[in-house]
């Protein structure tokens, strides 16, 4: 039976830990930088994205472990590797975003993420659909990040 959860807990622990890593880059500039930048009128307010994006690192890992669990062995491998992937870019995004004060390189980064997780979706929906409806907020929110990150460069 523990051998069944491990898995989860392992997913959920590297998307905690990707958050975690997003959050030290963000704390540099959030309160500085990114507030004297110019936001579209439809800007969510800062406090929308804490609890956006802790359910969305949930459903994420939930999501990813289901399909684990269903797979052969190079599918299982397959899962973990666009997982960690996703992850990356998903981290990266803040750094560049954030840390580096780049919007248009974070808009180069989401828009390689958003690939990912379409593809990613594609493959759960072809392996358990329930997974797949675990997915498709996260994927809908980036596709809003993408457009948010896309009008703050512009407007930058």
């Amino acid at each position: 039976m523990k051998s069944r959860w491990l898995p989860l807990i392992l997913f959920l622990v590297l998307a905690f830990a990707a958050a975690g890593l997003g959050a030290l880059a963000t704390a540099s500039s959030v309160d500085t930088w990114y507030e004297s930048l110019q936001k579209p009128a439809w800007n969510p307010p800062r406090a929308v994205f804490g609890p956006v994006w802790t359910i969305l690192y949930l459903l994420m890992a939930i999501a990813t472990w289901r399909v684990w669990r269903v797979g052969d062995p190079l599918s299982a491998r397959v899962t973990v590797a666009l997982y960690a992937l996703q992850l990356a870019l998903n981290a990266l995004w803040s750094i560049l975003f954030f840390g580096r004060q780049s919007p248009g390189a974070a808009l180069v980064d989401i828009l390689a993420l958003w690939l990912v997780l379409a593809v990613i979706f594609i493959r759960f929906w072809n392996r358990d659909r329930m997974a797949a409806a675990l997915w498709a907020p996260y994927l809908l929110w980036v596709s809003f990040a993408i457009a948010l990150n896309t009008a703050i460069w512009r407007l930058n």
